[in-house]
């Protein structure tokens, strides 16, 4: 038992904390972490960009361009190259570059993942260290000026 000496004037010490602000913050950590686990446990999602390029080529006439089409083949400047022989191929190209180790992806619309990342991956073994995704263009319904009027 705790006995309290109480003088005149004075008000009664405690001798126990305080919890209330304690269990405040606790509560708004439980609901910050609430809302934030489910977003993290998606995880990142993101789409390629559709949009409107300047130039109707964006890869120089020296860049390598590394394709791969709906059926999962690969291509190299739009040469057909055998899956096990583009590891090598690539290799070759990018031995002879000292400063510019740039690919440029393209692939079809409807491939699946694990393909372009089995693209991804043969090409950073190669020695690439820049990789730019080369996209469709963006075109308004009824060509590049948008709706055409019908009388």
């Amino acid at each position: 038992m705790s006995t309290s000496v109480q003088q005149a004037g004075q008000t009664e010490v405690k001798g126990e904390p305080n919890v209330v602000p304690m269990i405040d913050i606790m509560l708004v950590l439980l609901i910050i972490f609430m809302i934030v686990t489910p977003l993290i446990a998606n995880g990142f999602k993101a789409t390629m960009p559709n949009g409107k390029n300047l130039d109707k080529r964006p890869e120089g006439d020296n860049e390598v361009v590394l394709g791969v089409d709906a059926a999962g083949k690969y291509f190299i400047n739009g040469n057909a190259v055998p899956a096990d022989a583009l590891l090598d191929q690539l290799k070759s190209i990018f031995a002879a570059r000292t400063e510019d180790k740039i690919i440029y992806f393209r692939a079809d619309k409807d491939l699946t993942f694990d393909k372009i990342e089995d693209a991804v991956d043969i090409a950073r073994h190669a020695g690439v260290r820049v990789m730019a995704a080369i996209t469709e263009e963006k075109r308004a319904e009824g060509g590049l000026f948008g709706p055409t009027k019908k009388n």
